[in-house]
Protein backbone atom coordinates (compact mmCIF):
# COMPACT_ATOMS: atom_id res chain seq x y z
CA UNK A 1 0.00 0.00 0.00
CA UNK A 2 1.13 3.55 -0.76
CA UNK A 3 1.13 6.26 1.13
CA UNK A 4 -2.03 8.76 0.39
CA UNK A 5 -2.46 12.48 1.27
CA UNK A 6 -4.34 12.98 4.90
CA UNK A 7 -2.62 9.49 5.87
CA UNK A 8 0.14 9.42 8.73
CA UNK A 9 3.26 9.40 7.53
CA UNK A 10 5.13 6.52 8.13
CA UNK A 11 7.92 7.41 10.30
CA UNK A 12 11.59 6.08 9.25
CA UNK A 13 15.59 6.22 10.45
CA UNK A 14 17.90 6.46 8.23
CA UNK A 15 21.85 7.49 8.32
CA UNK A 16 22.48 10.61 6.57
CA UNK A 17 25.03 13.05 6.16
CA UNK A 18 25.38 17.12 5.97
CA UNK A 19 28.69 16.13 3.71
CA UNK A 20 31.21 15.22 5.65
CA UNK A 21 32.49 11.75 7.75
CA UNK A 22 31.81 14.74 10.86
CA UNK A 23 28.22 15.16 10.39
CA UNK A 24 27.22 11.66 9.63
CA UNK A 25 24.25 10.88 12.03
CA UNK A 26 20.62 8.58 11.96
CA UNK A 27 17.62 11.25 11.23
CA UNK A 28 14.35 9.94 11.77
CA UNK A 29 11.10 11.62 10.65
CA UNK A 30 9.27 11.79 13.99
CA UNK A 31 12.46 13.89 15.51
CA UNK A 32 11.07 16.48 13.37
CA UNK A 33 7.95 16.60 14.75
CA UNK A 34 6.19 20.25 15.58
CA UNK A 35 7.26 21.67 11.76
CA UNK A 36 6.60 20.49 8.40
CA UNK A 37 8.89 17.86 6.30
CA UNK A 38 9.67 17.84 2.96
CA UNK A 39 10.94 14.44 1.62
CA UNK A 40 12.37 14.72 -1.81
CA UNK A 41 13.11 11.11 -3.29
CA UNK A 42 16.04 11.55 -6.25
CA UNK A 43 16.87 8.54 -7.90
CA UNK A 44 20.94 9.02 -8.01
CA UNK A 45 23.55 11.18 -6.82
CA UNK A 46 25.51 13.03 -9.62
CA UNK A 47 22.94 12.54 -12.05
CA UNK A 48 21.64 16.10 -13.91
CA UNK A 49 18.16 16.33 -12.83
CA UNK A 50 18.74 15.61 -9.46
CA UNK A 51 22.10 17.89 -9.31
CA UNK A 52 19.60 20.57 -10.79
CA UNK A 53 16.76 19.68 -8.03
CA UNK A 54 18.93 19.87 -4.82
CA UNK A 55 21.01 22.48 -5.81
CA UNK A 56 18.14 24.70 -6.86
CA UNK A 57 16.52 23.80 -3.33
CA UNK A 58 19.76 24.80 -1.92
CA UNK A 59 19.83 27.90 -3.72
CA UNK A 60 16.23 28.69 -2.96
CA UNK A 61 16.45 27.14 0.95
CA UNK A 62 14.91 30.59 2.70
CA UNK A 63 11.84 29.94 0.73
CA UNK A 64 11.31 26.75 2.61
CA UNK A 65 12.75 27.92 5.82
CA UNK A 66 10.04 31.04 5.14
CA UNK A 67 7.14 28.56 5.98
CA UNK A 68 9.56 26.88 8.55
CA UNK A 69 9.61 23.69 6.53
CA UNK A 70 13.03 21.30 6.81
CA UNK A 71 14.01 19.28 4.09
CA UNK A 72 15.38 15.93 3.32
CA UNK A 73 16.78 14.63 0.60
CA UNK A 74 16.82 10.76 0.20
CA UNK A 75 18.02 8.19 -2.77
CA UNK A 76 19.64 4.97 -2.31
CA UNK A 77 23.07 5.59 -2.37
CA UNK A 78 25.52 5.01 0.13
CA UNK A 79 26.66 7.64 2.60
CA UNK A 80 30.25 8.00 0.90
CA UNK A 81 28.63 8.79 -2.27
CA UNK A 82 26.48 11.59 -0.65
CA UNK A 83 29.51 12.95 0.72
CA UNK A 84 31.15 13.03 -2.47
CA UNK A 85 27.84 14.75 -4.64
CA UNK A 86 27.84 17.72 -1.75
CA UNK A 87 31.36 17.95 -2.07
CA UNK A 88 30.93 18.19 -5.56
CA UNK A 89 28.39 20.67 -5.72
CA UNK A 90 29.57 22.86 -2.64
CA UNK A 91 27.19 21.47 -0.20
CA UNK A 92 23.56 21.13 -0.04
CA UNK A 93 21.47 23.23 2.75
CA UNK A 94 19.68 20.18 4.07
CA UNK A 95 20.85 16.35 4.75
CA UNK A 96 20.94 13.72 2.23
CA UNK A 97 19.44 10.48 3.81
CA UNK A 98 20.63 7.20 2.65
CA UNK A 99 17.93 4.52 1.79
CA UNK A 100 20.75 1.75 0.38
CA UNK A 101 17.64 -1.26 0.79
CA UNK A 102 15.06 1.54 -0.74
CA UNK A 103 12.78 0.17 2.29
CA UNK A 104 11.41 4.03 2.68
CA UNK A 105 11.38 4.31 -0.80
CA UNK A 106 9.28 0.86 -0.87
CA UNK A 107 6.48 1.82 1.80
CA UNK A 108 5.84 5.66 0.31
CA UNK A 109 5.89 3.62 -3.61
CA UNK A 110 8.00 5.41 -4.87
CA UNK A 111 9.97 2.72 -6.48
CA UNK A 112 9.08 2.20 -9.98
CA UNK A 113 8.75 -1.41 -12.08
CA UNK A 114 12.63 -2.14 -11.64
CA UNK A 115 12.63 -0.65 -7.97
CA UNK A 116 14.69 2.28 -8.66
CA UNK A 117 13.55 5.32 -7.19
CA UNK A 118 10.85 7.90 -9.08
CA UNK A 119 11.30 11.15 -8.57
CA UNK A 120 8.70 12.33 -5.63
CA UNK A 121 7.77 15.15 -2.94
CA UNK A 122 5.93 14.18 0.18
CA UNK A 123 4.79 17.58 2.49
CA UNK A 124 4.40 16.07 6.24
CA UNK A 125 3.13 18.80 8.35
CA UNK A 126 4.02 19.06 12.29
CA UNK A 127 1.40 16.54 13.01
CA UNK A 128 3.20 13.97 11.11
CA UNK A 129 0.16 13.90 8.75
CA UNK A 130 1.05 13.38 4.86
CA UNK A 131 -0.53 17.03 3.39
CA UNK A 132 0.77 16.71 -0.04
CA UNK A 133 2.26 14.05 -2.43
CA UNK A 134 3.52 14.07 -6.19
CA UNK A 135 5.74 11.01 -7.63
CA UNK A 136 6.86 11.72 -10.92
CA UNK A 137 6.53 8.98 -13.40
CA UNK A 138 9.34 10.26 -15.90
CA UNK A 139 11.16 12.15 -13.57
CA UNK A 140 13.07 14.14 -15.96
CA UNK A 141 11.91 17.31 -13.91
CA UNK A 142 11.31 18.21 -10.28
CA UNK A 143 8.73 20.32 -8.67
CA UNK A 144 9.62 23.95 -8.19
CA UNK A 145 10.62 25.85 -4.52
CA UNK A 146 7.09 27.84 -5.28
CA UNK A 147 4.91 24.43 -5.83
CA UNK A 148 6.33 22.92 -2.88
CA UNK A 149 6.54 25.67 -0.36
CA UNK A 150 3.08 26.80 -1.12
CA UNK A 151 1.83 23.06 -0.27
CA UNK A 152 3.79 23.73 3.05
CA UNK A 153 1.76 27.11 3.43
CA UNK A 154 -1.81 24.79 3.13
CA UNK A 155 -0.50 22.35 4.95
CA UNK A 156 -0.25 24.84 7.89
Amino acid sequence: MTVQVGAPAPDFTLPGTEGSPESHREHTLSEYRGQPVVLAFYPGDNTPVCTRQLTTYTAEIDAFREVDARVLAISPQTIESHDAFAAAQGGFAFPLLSDVDRSVGRTYGILGPVGFYRRSIFVVDGEGIVRYAHRAVAGLSFRPTSEVVAAVAAAR
